[in-house]
């Protein structure tokens, strides 16, 4: 069987473009994933991720790229990433089930000499506790002298134009020196700059600092927000006065609520690290609890809204612009959008969305209706909600013929008709 340079276990948001820049430059690529629709859609020339074009995935598979169900692929492979999802269960605690499925295929056909490199995102000592013992005991081999083992986060940003896996600094910690070097080595094959650690727990604190620092200053700006309004303070203003700060201070801006599978998962993993340490991680918890009220707090201010025409919740046709958890792609994960819309249903609303990246839109079993024409929808509806500025949305439209309008992302112009969060 031919040899292949990389592996990819686990091809999506951030397994894919791994195999994209690795294929671009030059390393013979496989892809392996549990879902067959995946591979499917692959091999048929069929792109399910935002980030990547069917053109880019026609050129990967020019390069020799091939997905597959078929794990034996890991035998001759020379390195292995795995690109799993961590997500949290229903007690809030991490779920690795699927780094622990991926780590027993990765024993069962361990060769010499192999790096193996977690990039998925986990608390810190993951690789040392969990994944070095499973990888030893199955296989017989031992780490930093049979074969490599490393940990490099991912820092993958969905949708975003300017910074992509190549030109975006990999953090790499190894659990020696030898592995952290030969993880830098393959790395630096495909990535502009490397960023060696001392070991693979700082690696792994380093992906769980960068979304924590991100989760407690939004916190910041979404409980200002509350109360600015009361104090009849524009607090959007004041935020842009204050960037012009050229240093000690970063923008950020409040919102409906966090999405997506970073902020509101990730800084969960490290409570959860610190809780076994006898003490709760009072920031990150309390910064939880703020973000999490944030759709509550946007359905209070459409009943204010509503409130002030003389009209109730209850029989009001109530219409969400954005359904995703961020601007210009089909992400749904953890989108404050369904809570804002599950406690909207409760109330009684006629509830409706437009959102051109999601053809199809759910709440608790019920098919939500999909506007297709921007301008219709915002002049019937009683009460628009702008929860995502998808850059296909005409906000002059949205701001002229509107008759009520929550702007939640402070991109429309205030007055009569428009209020921002």
């Amino acid at each position: 069987m031919t040899p292949v340079d990389l592996t990819v276990i686990g091809l999506g948001y951030v397994g894919m473009p791994l195999v994209k820049e690795a294929a671009a430059g030059g390393l013979r690529v496989a892809g392996l994933d549990v879902d067959p629709r995946k591979v499917e859609a692959i091999s048929a020339g069929r792109s399910y991720i935002d980030d990547i074009t069917d053109a880019d995935l026609d050129a990967m598979l020019s390069s020799g790229f091939t997905a597959t169900l078929d794990p034996s692929v890991l035998a001759r492979s020379q390195t292995i990433v795995i690109c799993v999802p961590t997500p949290l269960d229903e007690d809030r605690r991490p779920d690795l089930s699927a780094v622990e499925g991926a780590i027993d295929a990765v024993a069962e056909r361990l060769q010499r000499g192999t790096l193996v490199v977690l990039e998925s995102t986990t608390w810190p000592g993951t690789t040392d506790q969990l994944v070095r013992p499973l990888l030893e005991r199955r296989s017989g081999l031992v780490a930093g002298r049979d074969f490599h083992l490393a940990y490099s986060p991912e820092r993958i940003d969905p949708g975003n134009l300017k910074y992509g896996l190549r030109n975006t600094p990999k953090v790499v910690g190894g659990h020696t020196i030898a592995c952290r070097d030969r993880a830098v080595a393959f790395y630096s094959r495909f990535v502009e700059r490397v960023v060696p650690v001392s070991g693979t727990r700082e690696a792994e604190m380093a992906k769980l600092l960068e979304n924590t620092y991100r989760h407690v200053n939004i916190a910041l700006v979404n409980e200002m927000a509350i109360f600015c309004d009361e104090l009849d303070v524009n607090l959007w203003e004041a935020i842009e006065a204050a960037s012009t700060k050229p240093f000690g201070f970063q923008k950020f801006l409040p919102g409906p609520g966090v999405g997506g599978h970073c902020i509101p998962v990730d800084p969960s993993y490290l409570s959860y690290t610190v809780r076994k340490l006898g003490y709760p991680f009072r920031f990150v918890e309390l910064a939880q609890e703020i973000n999490e009220r944030m759709p509550a707090y946007v359905v209070a201010r459409v009943q204010r809204l509503l409130n002030r025409e003389r009209k109730a919740v209850n029989g009001s046709r109530v219409l969400l612009l954005g359904v995703t958890y961020k601007p210009d792609i089909a992400d749904q994960r953890e989108t404050p959008a369904v809570p804002v819309a599950e406690a909207l249903l409760e109330l009684g609303a006629e509830l409706s969305y437009c959102d051109p990246h999601v053809p199809a839109w759910e709440i608790e079993g019920r098919t939500i209706p999909r506007a297709e024409d921007l301008a219709e929808a915002v002049e019937a509806a009683d009460v628009t909600v702008l929860l995502q500025q998808h850059s296909i949305f005409d906000l002059d439209v949205v701001e002229n013929r509107a008759r009520l309008v929550l702007d939640t992302r402070g991109v429309l112009a205030t007055g009569e008709r428009v209020e921002r969060l």
